[in-house]
């Protein structure tokens, strides 16, 4: 949960860097990084990644948040 908050907050920033500065940030895989990203993105969080500013952002200012009961 945690690593999903970090992620959240990163992409949030638009603060992530390339896929591989990500990875090595958040202590994963390139792989292990796009598969958290997958299940952000099964749980309606809507990522993309900018190419020019090597980022990846929400392309909705809606904010992306786990609530659990």
């Amino acid at each position: 949960l945690r690593r999903v908050q970090r992620m959240n907050q990163l992409i949030r920033m638009k603060a992530t860097g390339t896929p591989q500065e990500f990875a090595e940030r958040m202590d994963l895989s390139v792989s292990m990084l796009y598969k958290y990203l997958d299940a952000m993105k099964e749980m309606g969080a809507l990522i993309d990644y900018c190419k020019t500013r090597q980022t990846f952002y929400y392309e909705s200012q809606e904010k992306f948040s786990l609530e659990f009961s």
